[in-house]
């Protein structure tokens, strides 16, 4: 059997095989470099390749992927109650932020608050690693307008669960923030920092939960823990649990429970999706009439959102909080 030769590719007169190398080197440096920006500055995304721009991006994902898997350090860092009560208090305050600010602040504008309380939540909500507040409100609008549609980018119905769930979240075209969605918000110099740079409140947050747990093994070694404990507990395993219950909302809360109102989408509630994200499991009630301060129509829905709106209107922090219309419950089939 003759053996087979190298084919030998001529090369125009004048070429240097370096420079081609260095040139394809160049280029690849360059795809890194523009893919490492887009981690720190949202603005440096480039046109949208429409090729692509429904796929998963995993080198920018990377990061997302890594956090869950930093999750499983706990079997290093160990635990201790301290460690335990800081990522308890960190899921509760995040989730507030979520719920009451992104989520019926900035999103849907049903109270009102000063410019200072504005900051201070957009800046807790920075810190859960779901993007900026002007990047969560304008795909929360989108999601209103063409809820369970082909338009609306995590419907169960049309896309099925893990999509819903947490793969739209990872593609190109969703990486981007739609400012003609939110030109109300838009206006805040603040607010488009936080959302540009949107991985830095994390960063920071993490940082000072490591330094926190070594200091705290200095000074109180009784309680037990570490700064990588308190970064593993108080951030990663946080964090990924605040997410998750988070998107059940995109997810489950389209395809289990009850509808109480006939709405266009597949909206449910679930009164233990309610419990884990403070109201925001009475998905059906806020479909129909997204416009309430309140998303537990009912006395005995426990909206615990609204409860913590309610204590922030009785402070003075904030005020104008929009109530249920007494026509919507006229609609209600139970």
């Amino acid at each position: 059997m003759a053996l087979s030769r190298p084919v030998l590719i001529p090369i125009s007169h004048g070429a240097k095989p370096a420079t081609l190398n260095a040139e394809v080197v160049d280029a690849h440096g360059s795809w890194l470099s523009r893919s490492v920006r887009r981690w720190i500055d949202t603005a440096a995304s480039d046109e949208l390749d429409e090729a692509t721009a429904d796929r998963i991006d995993w080198l920018r994902t990377a990061p997302f992927i890594a956090m869950h898997l930093a999750c499983l350090c706990v079997f290093w860092v160990g635990v201790s109650p301290i460690a335990l009560i800081v990522a308890a208090a960190l899921y509760v305050v995040r989730m507030f932020a979520l719920t009451g600010f992104y989520h019926r602040y900035f999103s849907h504008r049903t109270f009102q608050t000063s410019r200072t309380v504005q900051f201070v939540f957009a800046l807790i909500g920075a810190s859960c690693v779901q993007r900026g507040p002007l990047w969560w409100a304008a795909h929360h609008r989108n999601h209103h307008r063409h809820a369970d549609t082909t338009r609306d980018p995590h419907s169960p119905g049309v896309y099925g669960f893990i999509w819903s769930h947490v793969g739209w979240f990872l593609t190109p075209r969703n990486f981007r923030t739609d400012l003609s969605r939110v030109p109300d918000l838009a206006k805040f110099p603040e607010l488009r920092v936080l959302d540009r740079y949107d991985t830095l409140v994390p960063v920071m947050l993490a940082v000072c939960l490591y330094l926190l747990g070594v200091l705290l093994k200095h000074v109180a070694p009784q309680l037990g823990t570490s700064g990588g404990q308190m970064l593993v507990w108080g951030f990663f395993v946080s964090t990924i649990v605040l997410f998750h219950a988070t998107v059940t909302i995109n997810s489950l809360a389209h395809r289990f429970g009850s509808r109480r109102f006939n709405t266009r989408d597949d909206s449910r509630n679930n009164v233990w999706l309610a419990l884990l994200t403070f109201g925001e499991g009475w998905h059906n009630n806020h479909h129909f009439f997204p416009g309430s301060s309140r998303q537990g129509f009912r006395w005995w829905e426990i909206d615990l959102t609204w409860y913590g709106l309610r204590l922030m209107s009785a402070l003075g922090l904030v005020r104008g909080l929009k109530p249920v219309p007494a026509w919507v419950m006229t609609k209600a089939r139970e």
